[in-house]
C-alpha cells in the first residue's frame, strides 16, 4: 500500500517521465466531469490536479475570497509544480474553480487550454445532445492540439480502458461492504487518488495484482463503519485520523472518491453520445444537483449497501455548493435515523480538534451497536 502513497507524492515526476516517454502531452484538470477517454484517445496523459497545501506564494493581488483547495492549486502553479502541463481544461462547475480557470489562463497565456459547459440539469430532456455537442468540441480541440485524428478505434480503446479501470476500482471497494474488511479506508482513498495522476493502461496492471494480493490479506477486526460525504477529500488524512479512533471508514460520496468511477460507460455507435451520457449520469456533484437533489438518494443506498452505522459530513470553507445542500443531506439521515456529524474544513486538518469531535461522536453511537462486541459471530456452546 506504500506503493501508492508514493504514487501521489511523485506524481509531478511521474507526469514529466511520461512525456519524456511517450512524447505525449499532458492535460491537467481539476472538475469531476472532464471527458478523460477524448482525451487519452488522442494520446494524452489526463491528470487531475490535487490540492495539496505548501509554503503560500499567493497574495491578495492575485486572489482574494476563494476556498483552500483553489487557493492551494493556484499557488502550486505559480510555484512551478505544474510547470511540465501542456494544456488546462475547466468543465463547467462551481465558481471558484472558475476563478482559478481565469487566472491561471490570464497568468499563463501561452498555455494551451479549453472551457468546457456543462448542463446544470443532466437530467434534462435535451442535456444528453448539448454534452454530445460539447464533446465534438473538445475532441476537435484535441485534434487541432496533437495534429492527429482520433479515430472511432482510438476511442473504443480507451472507452475499454477506463471502463476496466472503473471495474477494478469498484472490485477493491465493495470489499469494505462485508464486516470481515481486508482494506482500510485510508488504504482505498490512497488508490483512488492515485489512479487519478497515473496512465490507466499502467493502473490497470497495478490494480490486477493488487486484488490477487488482498485475497490473500487476513481481514481487520470489526469496528463501527463510517460513510465520508461532502466537499473533496484529496488526501486520507481524515480516514487515518479515523482508524486511529478505532473506527472504519467503508464508503465515501465525494468526487475524488466513489463518484469518480461509481458507474460504466455503456459503449454504443455514437461514441461521443456514449461518453457524453456516461458523465451525465454519473454520480452528481453538488453543483450539478441542486434541482431534483439525486444525491440524497444515493447516499442513502450506499449507507444501505455499506451496512454504515454514522456519517461524517465534511463541508470546505465558503464551498457553496456544499453548503447549499447540507440541509437536504441533514434532513435525510435525521429522517432515517442515521446518526451524522458535521464539521467544516478547509486545506489543513486540525488533527486534536478533529480526534476529540470525532471520539466524541463514536462514543455517541457506539452504544446502539452490538454487533462489534460479538453480535454477529457465530454462536459457540
Amino acid at each position: 500500500m506504500e506503493n501508492f502513497k508514493e504514487m501521489i507524492a511523485n506524481r509531478h515526476k511521474y507526469a514529466e517521465d511520461w512525456k519524456k516517454r511517450t512524447g505525449g502531452m499532458v492535460l491537467v484538470y481539476n472538475q469531476p466531469y472532464m471527458p478523460e477517454e477524448i482525451a487519452y484517445a488522442g494520446g494524452m496523459l489526463p491528470l487531475r490536479m490535487l490540492p495539496e497545501q505548501k509554503p503560500d506564494v499567493i497574495s491578495a493581488k492575485w486572489l482574494y475570497g476563494c476556498c483552500y483547495p483553489v487557493k492551494n492549486m493556484i499557488n502550486q502553479v505559480l510555484s512551478g509544480d505544474y510547470d511540465y502541463m501542456d494544456v488546462y481544461v475547466y468543465v463547467e462547475d462551481c465558481q471558484w474553480v472558475w476563478n482559478f480557470h481565469e487566472l491561471i489562463t490570464d497568468l499563463k497565456p501561452g498555455l494551451l487550454n479549453h472551457f468546457m459547459f456543462f448542463c446544470d440539469h443532466p437530467t434534462a430532456p435535451t442535456s444528453k445532445y448539448v454534452m454530445r455537442s460539447e464533446m465534438q468540441v473538445f475532441k476537435n480541440k484535441v485534434e487541432e492540439w496533437t495534429g492527429k485524428e482520433i479515430t472511432n478505434e482510438a476511442l473504443d480503446h480507451a472507452i475499454e480502458l477506463y471502463n476496466t479501470n472503473r471495474r477494478l476500482l469498484r472490485r477493491i471497494y465493495e470489499l469494505r461492504k462485508v464486516y470481515d474488511m481486508v482494506i482500510l479506508g485510508s488504504e482505498m482513498m490512497h488508490i483512488m487518488i492515485a489512479n487519478q495522476v497515473m496512465d490507466k493502461a499502467e493502473m490497470n496492471g497495478i490494480l490486477e495484482k493488487l486484488i490477487a494480493e488482498l485475497e490473500e490479506r487476513e481481514p481487520f477486526e470489526d469496528r463501527i463503519r463510517l460513510m465520508l460525504v461532502g466537499s473533496e477529500l484529496f488526501n486520507a488524512e481524515l480516514e487515518e485520523i479515523v482508524e486511529s479512533l478505532g473506527a472504519h471508514v467503508v464508503a465515501d460520496e465525494t468526487d475524488y472518491g466513489s463518484s469518480y468511477f461509481w458507474n460504466d460507460l455503456v459503449p454504443q455507435k455514437d461514441r461521443l453520445l456514449a461518453i457524453a451520457l456516461r458523465y451525465l449520469e454519473k454520480p452528481r456533484s453538488a453543483m450539478k444537483d441542486s434541482n431534483w437533489r439525486h444525491r440524497l438518494q444515493h447516499i442513502f443506498e450506499m449507507t444501505e449497501d455499506f451496512m454504515v452505522d454514522g456519517v461524517l459530513i465534511g463541508k470546505q470553507l465558503v464551498c457553496q455548493p456544499h453548503g447549499s445542500d447540507n440541509y437536504a443531506i441533514w434532513k435525510l439521515l435525521r429522517e432515517r435515523a442515521i446518526p451524522f456529524h458535521f464539521f467544516e474544513r478547509d486545506t489543513t486538518l486540525p488533527i486534536d480538534e478533529t480526534s476529540v469531535r470525532i471520539e466524541a461522536f463514536l462514543d455517541m453511537i457506539r452504544p446502539g451497536i452490538t454487533r462489534v462486541r460479538g453480535w454477529n459471530q457465530p454462536l459457540v456452546i
